[in-house]
């Protein structure tokens, strides 16, 4: 389930944000922790939506924010800002994003 897939998600995030403080890269570290934990924030808020576009707006913002938080990722790893293997993360937010494209396509189909 995308809910918590993306709770756990956030999780992990939190560890590595917390790693990316201890180096100091607190801008970095801010980015990535908002645009992560906001994926699973609003595939809640979509779980409680008013209307079917409530909820296709909901998932598309937690897709936008899925992407965004794919692209720290990528500039964290490539930019050497923190060593280690980003794979784990990388692997699961293309995971995260195909499953909220779907579920925004899905939706969208039968409005």
């Amino acid at each position: 389930m995308i809910e918590e897939r993306s709770f756990q998600f956030s999780l992990d995030i939190i560890k590595l944000v917390k790693k990316l403080r201890e180096k100091k890269e607190y801008v970095f570290a801010d980015q990535l922790l908002r645009s992560a934990t906001s994926i699973g924030a609003n595939v809640a808020e979509a779980g409680a939506g008013q209307s079917k576009k409530d909820f296709i707006a909901k998932m598309a913002i937690a897709s936008k924010e899925a992407r965004e938080t794919r692209y720290w990722l990528r500039l964290i790893e490539k930019g050497k800002i923190l060593d280690g293997d980003f794979s784990t993360y990388l692997n699961e937010i293309e995971e995260i994003i195909k499953i909220l494209t779907k579920i925004v396509k899905t939706s969208q189909q039968t409005i």
